[in-house]
Protein backbone atom coordinates (compact mmCIF):
# COMPACT_ATOMS: atom_id res chain seq x y z
CA UNK A 1 0.00 0.00 0.00
CA UNK A 2 4.72 0.24 1.79
CA UNK A 3 1.73 4.97 0.25
CA UNK A 4 -1.21 4.05 -1.07
CA UNK A 5 -4.39 5.09 -0.90
CA UNK A 6 -3.03 5.20 3.24
CA UNK A 7 -2.86 2.94 1.75
CA UNK A 8 -1.03 3.75 1.07
CA UNK A 9 2.15 2.49 0.32
CA UNK A 10 0.90 1.45 0.55
CA UNK A 11 0.70 1.45 -1.84
CA UNK A 12 -0.23 0.40 -0.32
CA UNK A 13 2.86 1.98 1.26
CA UNK A 14 2.35 0.07 0.40
CA UNK A 15 3.17 -0.25 2.34
CA UNK A 16 4.00 -1.87 0.34
CA UNK A 17 0.05 -0.76 1.39
CA UNK A 18 -3.68 0.15 -1.28
CA UNK A 19 -2.24 0.79 -4.25
CA UNK A 20 -3.20 4.20 -5.49
CA UNK A 21 -5.96 4.22 -8.38
CA UNK A 22 -4.91 5.18 -11.97
CA UNK A 23 -8.69 5.51 -12.96
CA UNK A 24 -9.11 8.81 -13.51
CA UNK A 25 -12.99 8.61 -13.38
CA UNK A 26 -13.08 7.69 -9.42
CA UNK A 27 -15.50 4.89 -10.10
CA UNK A 28 -17.06 3.79 -7.17
CA UNK A 29 -16.49 0.02 -5.82
CA UNK A 30 -18.81 -2.13 -7.75
CA UNK A 31 -21.90 -3.94 -6.78
CA UNK A 32 -20.98 -7.27 -5.09
CA UNK A 33 -22.60 -9.29 -7.41
CA UNK A 34 -19.99 -7.72 -9.76
CA UNK A 35 -16.99 -8.67 -7.88
CA UNK A 36 -14.36 -11.19 -8.90
CA UNK A 37 -15.75 -14.49 -6.77
CA UNK A 38 -12.29 -15.61 -5.75
CA UNK A 39 -11.97 -17.63 -2.26
CA UNK A 40 -8.48 -17.07 -0.16
CA UNK A 41 -7.36 -18.63 2.49
CA UNK A 42 -6.93 -16.98 5.72
CA UNK A 43 -5.06 -17.23 9.39
CA UNK A 44 -3.92 -14.96 12.09
CA UNK A 45 -0.10 -14.47 11.93
CA UNK A 46 0.07 -15.80 15.83
CA UNK A 47 -2.07 -18.59 15.38
CA UNK A 48 -5.92 -19.34 14.48
CA UNK A 49 -7.86 -22.06 12.69
CA UNK A 50 -7.83 -21.24 8.90
CA UNK A 51 -10.76 -18.74 7.71
CA UNK A 52 -11.98 -18.26 4.42
CA UNK A 53 -12.71 -14.67 2.80
CA UNK A 54 -14.04 -13.33 -0.54
CA UNK A 55 -15.77 -10.99 -2.04
CA UNK A 56 -13.36 -7.54 -1.79
CA UNK A 57 -12.39 -5.01 -3.93
CA UNK A 58 -10.03 -3.19 -1.56
CA UNK A 59 -7.82 -3.46 1.47
CA UNK A 60 -9.83 -1.72 4.11
CA UNK A 61 -12.70 -4.17 2.53
CA UNK A 62 -10.46 -7.17 3.01
CA UNK A 63 -9.56 -6.25 6.61
CA UNK A 64 -13.48 -6.07 7.33
CA UNK A 65 -13.66 -9.76 6.05
CA UNK A 66 -10.95 -10.98 7.82
CA UNK A 67 -12.04 -9.49 10.82
CA UNK A 68 -15.73 -11.36 10.44
CA UNK A 69 -14.13 -14.69 9.87
CA UNK A 70 -12.33 -14.41 13.15
CA UNK A 71 -14.75 -12.28 14.90
CA UNK A 72 -11.98 -8.93 15.56
CA UNK A 73 -12.45 -5.57 14.73
CA UNK A 74 -11.22 -4.45 11.18
CA UNK A 75 -8.87 -1.74 13.24
CA UNK A 76 -7.21 -4.27 15.03
CA UNK A 77 -5.72 -5.41 12.34
CA UNK A 78 -2.19 -4.07 11.35
CA UNK A 79 -1.14 -5.29 8.16
CA UNK A 80 -0.81 -8.41 5.93
CA UNK A 81 1.75 -10.62 4.97
CA UNK A 82 1.39 -13.23 2.18
CA UNK A 83 2.40 -17.14 2.22
CA UNK A 84 4.48 -16.05 5.82
CA UNK A 85 3.39 -15.71 9.74
CA UNK A 86 6.56 -13.81 10.21
CA UNK A 87 6.59 -10.25 10.03
CA UNK A 88 8.56 -10.21 6.68
CA UNK A 89 8.69 -6.65 5.54
CA UNK A 90 9.50 -8.62 1.59
CA UNK A 91 6.19 -10.40 1.90
CA UNK A 92 3.56 -7.36 2.68
CA UNK A 93 0.36 -7.49 1.75
CA UNK A 94 0.03 -4.74 -0.84
CA UNK A 95 -2.38 -3.87 -4.11
CA UNK A 96 -1.72 -7.47 -5.24
CA UNK A 97 -2.29 -10.81 -4.14
CA UNK A 98 -1.53 -13.57 -5.99
CA UNK A 99 -4.62 -16.65 -6.63
CA UNK A 100 -2.83 -18.83 -4.25
CA UNK A 101 -1.50 -17.24 -1.91
CA UNK A 102 -2.40 -17.26 1.65
CA UNK A 103 -2.94 -14.13 3.66
CA UNK A 104 -1.41 -13.99 7.29
CA UNK A 105 -3.15 -11.22 9.30
CA UNK A 106 -1.17 -9.53 12.05
CA UNK A 107 -3.48 -7.72 15.10
CA UNK A 108 -2.08 -5.26 17.34
CA UNK A 109 0.08 -6.04 20.73
CA UNK A 110 1.80 -4.13 22.84
CA UNK A 111 1.86 -0.75 22.97
CA UNK A 112 4.86 1.44 24.37
CA UNK A 113 6.01 4.57 24.72
CA UNK A 114 9.24 5.69 23.75
CA UNK A 115 11.13 9.38 23.73
CA UNK A 116 14.19 9.16 20.63
CA UNK A 117 17.28 12.09 21.35
CA UNK A 118 17.33 13.28 17.19
CA UNK A 119 21.25 13.04 17.55
CA UNK A 120 21.95 13.40 14.21
CA UNK A 121 19.93 14.83 11.24
CA UNK A 122 18.49 10.89 9.48
CA UNK A 123 17.04 8.69 11.76
CA UNK A 124 17.15 5.67 10.03
CA UNK A 125 13.84 4.45 9.59
CA UNK A 126 11.54 3.64 6.69
CA UNK A 127 8.00 4.23 6.84
CA UNK A 128 5.28 2.41 4.94
CA UNK A 129 1.40 1.96 5.87
CA UNK A 130 -0.86 -0.80 5.30
CA UNK A 131 -3.67 0.39 3.20
CA UNK A 132 -6.07 1.65 5.82
CA UNK A 133 -4.58 4.41 7.55
CA UNK A 134 -2.01 2.99 9.58
CA UNK A 135 1.60 4.06 9.37
CA UNK A 136 4.55 1.40 10.40
CA UNK A 137 7.99 0.80 10.33
CA UNK A 138 9.23 -1.35 7.04
CA UNK A 139 12.79 -0.45 7.80
CA UNK A 140 15.50 0.57 10.26
CA UNK A 141 18.48 1.24 9.32
CA UNK A 142 21.68 -0.39 11.29
CA UNK A 143 23.55 1.89 13.34
CA UNK A 144 21.54 4.48 12.70
CA UNK A 145 19.47 7.08 15.99
CA UNK A 146 16.58 4.26 16.10
CA UNK A 147 18.52 1.05 15.48
CA UNK A 148 19.61 2.03 19.24
CA UNK A 149 16.57 2.37 20.52
CA UNK A 150 16.20 -1.29 20.99
CA UNK A 151 13.05 -1.10 21.88
CA UNK A 152 11.57 -0.14 17.99
CA UNK A 153 11.05 -2.63 16.16
CA UNK A 154 10.35 -3.21 12.14
CA UNK A 155 6.61 -3.89 12.14
CA UNK A 156 5.80 -1.48 14.76
CA UNK A 157 2.76 1.01 13.95
CA UNK A 158 3.44 4.73 14.82
CA UNK A 159 -0.03 5.67 16.76
CA UNK A 160 1.16 9.25 17.71
CA UNK A 161 4.49 11.99 17.49
CA UNK A 162 4.78 14.02 20.34
CA UNK A 163 1.25 13.35 21.44
CA UNK A 164 -0.10 14.34 18.12
CA UNK A 165 -2.60 11.20 16.90
CA UNK A 166 -1.03 10.73 12.85
CA UNK A 167 -3.58 7.70 12.41
CA UNK A 168 -5.09 8.43 8.90
CA UNK A 169 -2.30 10.42 7.94
CA UNK A 170 -0.54 9.03 4.44
CA UNK A 171 2.95 7.51 5.37
CA UNK A 172 4.88 10.04 3.40
CA UNK A 173 3.54 12.63 5.47
CA UNK A 174 4.09 10.71 8.50
CA UNK A 175 7.95 10.42 7.28
CA UNK A 176 8.05 14.20 6.60
CA UNK A 177 7.06 15.06 10.21
CA UNK A 178 9.81 13.11 11.42
CA UNK A 179 11.95 14.58 9.18
CA UNK A 180 11.26 18.13 9.98
CA UNK A 181 11.83 17.43 14.13
CA UNK A 182 14.87 19.50 15.05
CA UNK A 183 18.18 17.87 15.65
CA UNK A 184 19.04 17.82 18.85
CA UNK A 185 15.93 17.72 20.50
CA UNK A 186 14.38 14.93 22.10
CA UNK A 187 10.57 13.38 21.00
CA UNK A 188 7.82 11.03 22.21
CA UNK A 189 6.98 8.16 19.82
CA UNK A 190 3.59 6.54 20.56
CA UNK A 191 3.56 2.49 18.73
CA UNK A 192 1.94 -0.28 18.94
CA UNK A 193 3.62 -3.97 17.98
CA UNK A 194 2.28 -6.66 16.19
CA UNK A 195 0.76 -9.23 18.35
CA UNK A 196 3.41 -12.29 18.77
CA UNK A 197 3.06 -15.88 19.76
CA UNK A 198 5.48 -17.04 21.87
CA UNK A 199 7.18 -18.83 19.26
CA UNK A 200 6.89 -16.23 17.07
CA UNK A 201 9.66 -14.33 19.17
CA UNK A 202 12.81 -13.40 17.08
CA UNK A 203 15.75 -10.85 17.25
CA UNK A 204 15.40 -7.79 15.63
CA UNK A 205 18.43 -8.43 13.78
CA UNK A 206 16.19 -11.58 12.31
CA UNK A 207 14.02 -8.53 10.35
CA UNK A 208 14.74 -8.66 6.69
CA UNK A 209 16.19 -5.32 4.75
CA UNK A 210 16.38 -6.34 1.50
CA UNK A 211 14.52 -6.12 -1.60
CA UNK A 212 11.21 -6.87 -2.40
CA UNK A 213 9.90 -10.20 -3.00
CA UNK A 214 8.08 -10.88 -6.34
CA UNK A 215 4.59 -10.19 -5.81
CA UNK A 216 1.86 -13.44 -5.93
CA UNK A 217 3.02 -16.80 -6.52
CA UNK A 218 -0.20 -18.32 -8.77
CA UNK A 219 -0.36 -17.66 -12.61
CA UNK A 220 -2.23 -14.79 -11.92
CA UNK A 221 -3.05 -11.91 -9.18
CA UNK A 222 -5.98 -10.05 -7.73
CA UNK A 223 -4.97 -6.49 -8.58
CA UNK A 224 -7.42 -4.23 -5.42
CA UNK A 225 -7.71 -0.63 -5.96
CA UNK A 226 -8.57 2.26 -4.06
CA UNK A 227 -11.19 3.21 -6.21
CA UNK A 228 -12.99 1.23 -9.09
CA UNK A 229 -13.28 -2.56 -9.24
CA UNK A 230 -10.68 -5.30 -8.44
CA UNK A 231 -9.39 -6.90 -11.45
CA UNK A 232 -7.36 -10.29 -12.26
CA UNK A 233 -4.09 -9.80 -14.03
CA UNK A 234 -1.06 -11.63 -15.10
CA UNK A 235 1.83 -11.76 -13.00
CA UNK A 236 3.94 -8.54 -13.37
CA UNK A 237 6.31 -8.58 -16.28
CA UNK A 238 10.35 -8.90 -15.57
CA UNK A 239 9.99 -5.02 -17.48
CA UNK A 240 7.68 -3.95 -14.96
CA UNK A 241 9.23 -6.12 -11.30
CA UNK A 242 12.74 -4.50 -12.20
CA UNK A 243 10.99 -1.04 -12.82
CA UNK A 244 8.98 -1.23 -9.39
CA UNK A 245 11.88 -2.25 -7.55
CA UNK A 246 13.88 0.15 -8.84
CA UNK A 247 11.27 3.19 -8.19
CA UNK A 248 10.47 1.75 -4.58
CA UNK A 249 14.42 2.18 -3.77
CA UNK A 250 14.08 5.66 -5.37
CA UNK A 251 10.94 6.39 -2.83
CA UNK A 252 12.84 5.13 -0.29
CA UNK A 253 15.99 7.37 -1.59
CA UNK A 254 13.93 10.61 -1.70
CA UNK A 255 11.10 10.30 0.77
CA UNK A 256 11.99 7.65 3.50
CA UNK A 257 9.07 5.52 2.36
CA UNK A 258 8.57 1.97 1.15
CA UNK A 259 5.68 1.45 -1.23
CA UNK A 260 5.14 -1.13 -4.05
CA UNK A 261 2.07 -0.46 -4.93
CA UNK A 262 2.90 3.59 -5.50
CA UNK A 263 5.98 2.30 -7.44
CA UNK A 264 3.81 0.41 -9.58
CA UNK A 265 1.54 2.85 -9.97
CA UNK A 266 4.31 5.25 -11.23
CA UNK A 267 5.49 2.14 -13.75
CA UNK A 268 2.04 1.84 -15.37
CA UNK A 269 1.87 5.56 -15.37
CA UNK A 270 5.45 5.93 -17.35
CA UNK A 271 5.70 2.75 -19.33
CA UNK A 272 3.63 4.18 -22.44
CA UNK A 273 5.09 7.61 -22.32
CA UNK A 274 7.38 8.94 -24.79
CA UNK A 275 9.24 11.67 -22.54
CA UNK A 276 9.50 13.28 -19.57
CA UNK A 277 7.46 15.80 -19.53
CA UNK A 278 4.23 13.82 -20.85
CA UNK A 279 5.24 11.38 -17.58
CA UNK A 280 5.69 14.22 -15.38
CA UNK A 281 2.16 15.73 -16.40
CA UNK A 282 0.65 12.44 -16.23
CA UNK A 283 1.92 11.84 -12.82
CA UNK A 284 0.81 15.11 -12.02
CA UNK A 285 -2.73 14.07 -12.75
CA UNK A 286 -2.62 10.37 -11.55
CA UNK A 287 -0.78 11.24 -7.91
CA UNK A 288 -0.44 15.27 -7.84
CA UNK A 289 -1.16 15.28 -4.36
CA UNK A 290 2.64 14.11 -3.55
CA UNK A 291 4.00 16.95 -4.83
CA UNK A 292 7.12 14.92 -6.21
CA UNK A 293 10.32 17.22 -6.55
CA UNK A 294 11.29 17.26 -10.35
CA UNK A 295 14.57 15.67 -10.02
CA UNK A 296 13.04 12.43 -8.71
CA UNK A 297 10.57 12.54 -11.65
CA UNK A 298 13.06 12.56 -13.49
CA UNK A 299 14.83 9.81 -12.08
CA UNK A 300 11.87 7.84 -12.18
CA UNK A 301 11.59 8.20 -15.56
CA UNK A 302 15.07 7.20 -16.27
CA UNK A 303 14.15 4.07 -14.31
CA UNK A 304 11.55 3.20 -16.04
CA UNK A 305 13.60 3.65 -19.14
CA UNK A 306 16.32 1.94 -18.32
CA UNK A 307 14.17 -1.12 -17.35
CA UNK A 308 12.54 -1.22 -20.67
CA UNK A 309 16.17 -1.46 -22.07
CA UNK A 310 17.26 -4.02 -20.12
CA UNK A 311 19.95 -2.20 -18.47
CA UNK A 312 19.63 -3.59 -14.93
Amino acid sequence: MENEELGERGGFAGSSVVKASTNGAGLPPPPANLRPKLVFHTQLAHGSPTGRIEGFTNVKELYAKIAEAFHISAEEILFCTLNTHKIDMDKLLGGQIGLEDFIFAHIKGTKKEVEVLKSEDALGLTITDNGAGYAFIKRIKEESVVDKVKVICVGDHIESINGKNIVGTRHYEVAKMLKELDKGVTFTLKLVEPFKAFEMLEPRKGAKSGGEAKIGTGRGTLRLRSKGPATVEEVPTEFEEKAIKKVDDLLESYMGIRDTELAATMVEVGKDKKNPDEFAMALDETLGDFAFPDEFVFDVWGAIGDAKDGRF
